[in-house]
């Protein structure tokens, strides 16, 4: 379940990054956003309504949520339905980075959307915009059989990619070296510490280590590796 403290008025959700976090979907908590028809899942947040915050959020029929500036950057990635700014319409499957300085009005049409967003998680230097329609794109082998991977950014050590997994496929026992976050996509993804079925959120400290496998189901995530902090 989601660990909410509040110190100084400051909301703080899952804000100690030393901790291993696991959400599932029986614990989503939907809280309504300010704007009407839009609610939200907050895995971890630092701050209230300008936050550092990784979310999900739920958008009902033709919703629009107001104005605004990223001033930390903002990370995307269209889970269901069709996500829209004025600079275009986002499927499901859409990749979308926001570079700190840019801003939009997003919007939904009659099919509403939920997101994954990340949001005020860019270093300065981390200026590419982008806009990936993953469904259109070539998966490239892993490391391991079984395994296909499709990069999505790269920065300063930090990695974020789709991972599928065939079924019955096991990955090396490693360590993450300023930390990793997993959102399961499809399937049901394991390790030696429980079952993830899709919706489940993990995030695992800096230098945490584990054996990730599949069984039959097979897997898709949604990965980011090395942007934790590693004090």
């Amino acid at each position: 379940m989601p660990k909410t403290q509040n110190a100084n008025k400051e909301m703080r959700v899952n804000s100690d990054f030393n901790q291993r976090i696991v959400i599932k979907p029986d614990d989503y908590q939907w809280i309504p956003s300010p704007v009407a028809g839009i609610e939200r899942m907050m895995f971890d947040r630092i701050g209230n309504e300008s936050a550092r915050a990784t979310s999900m959020v739920r958008y009902k029929p033709n919703s629009q949520f107001s104005t605004h500036s990223h001033h930390g950057g903002e990370e995307i990635l269209v889970l269901e339905g069709v996500f829209s700014d004025e600079k275009g319409d986002y499927p499901a499957g859409s990749y979308i980075r926001n570079p700190i300085g840019t801003s939009h009005v997003p919007k939904v049409g009659a099919e509403g959307a939920t997101i994954f967003v990340k949001l005020k998680q860019f270093a300065a230097a981390d200026t590419e915009q982008k806009s990936i329609d993953t469904t259109a794109q070539n998966w490239l082998p892993g490391v391991v059989n079984g395994l296909t991977v499709m990069p999505l950014h790269e920065f300063e050590g930090q990695h974020t990619a789709l991972v599928k997994w065939a079924p019955n496929t096991v990955f090396n026992p490693h360590k993450h070296w300023g930390g990793e976050e997993i959102l399961v996509l499809d399937g049901v993804f394991y390790d030696e510490h429980g079952a993830y079925p899709k919706g489940s959120w993990l995030r695992s400290p800096h230098l945490s280590q584990h054996t990730p496998y599949t069984k039959d189901e097979g897997a898709t995530i949604f990965v980011k590796v090395g942007h934790l902090p590693n004090e």
